[in-house]
């Protein structure tokens, strides 16, 4: 009490100086309406500022509970997206172009399963995709998986709902190929350095490649059937020790952004098989 009767001596010129100036503007305003209106408008401006400043402190700090309720509303919204559901594709199953044998009396040897990729690595030295189809939807182990510019991998194993394919991307991968202007063969392989080039071995010397030539499936493979696009060939190595060529093969599958997929099913896959496997036991 003290302090404030102190404050009030010391500055007591300057507070009757402002309390006169307030009864002027007080009794100026009752006199005249003009003056009034004037002093209405300033008053609701300086309230205003006030109360605006005021309501943004509030939002402040009712930022928590705000980012609380958001986060609670995204997630009812996420569930409820229709691609938070799935259902098996069966679609070949279905589909009379699946039917074994056609209306001139041929066998179909192979057949085009859909699949989704939910899966994909193509950064380390063995790499793999996994589909959203399973053993339950006609996948199983062997079966080739080519995408819509050319082949992918091969099938590797498998659950109910879901197959995993190792991709051409893995050190192990080996695919037989063919150029398409002569059908020379080769290996197509994968030495983990650039996941855009494959490598393709054996080429027989006498074969006229050149840059720019077309790498398909060869006839030769259990999996895959023949004439898949594979790739062009990027580059042209004569291994001096050999009477092959070694070629890089630009791949046609861009495996950095591959979505979907087909796996195809031979239906003599397990009949060619066993009879290699009993050849090689002779």
């Amino acid at each position: 009490m003290k302090n404030i009767f102190l404050f009030i001596r010391q500055y007591f010129n300057f507070l009757s100086f402002l309390l006169l100036q307030i009864l002027c503007i007080v009794m100026l305003s009752n006199s005249s309406k003009t003056h009034e209106t004037y002093f209405s408008g300033i008053t609701f401006e300086v309230t205003g500022y006030f109360n605006s400043r005021y309501a943004k402190l509030q939002q402040y700090f009712q930022l928590k509970e705000t980012n609380q309720r958001l986060a609670v509303e995204n997630s009812r919204l996420r569930n409820a997206l229709s691609s938070n559901f799935i259902s098996p594709d069966t679609t070949a199953l279905q589909i009379t172009d699946s039917t074994y044998r056609d209306t001139l009396g041929r066998n179909r040897k192979f057949i085009y399963l859909p699949a989704k990729v939910i899966g994909n690595s193509y950064t380390l030295q063995n790499n793999y995709l996994m589909l959203e189809r399973g053993e339950n939807q006609g996948i199983k182990k062997g079966m080739a998986v080519v995408g819509p510019d050319g082949i992918v991998g091969v099938v590797v194993d498998v659950s109910a709902n879901l197959s995993k394919v190792m991709s051409l991307l893995h050190r192990n991968s080996k695919v037989s190929a063919m150029l398409k202007k002569d059908n020379t063969t080769g290996s197509i392989e994968w030495d983990g350095a650039d996941p855009s080039l494959l490598i393709l071995r054996n080429v027989s010397k006498s074969a006229k490649v050149v840059k720019g030539d077309t790498v398909l499936t060869s006839t030769y493979s259990a999996n895959f059937p023949s004439h898949l696009m594979i790739g062009r060939v990027a580059t042209i190595t004569a291994d001096p020790a050999t009477n092959y060529y070694t070629l890089k093969i630009k791949t046609a599958t861009n495996f950095f952004s591959i979505q979907d997929v087909d796996v195809i099913y031979n239906t003599r896959y397990n009949e060619q098989i066993e009879l290699e496997n009993r050849n090689k036991n002779q």
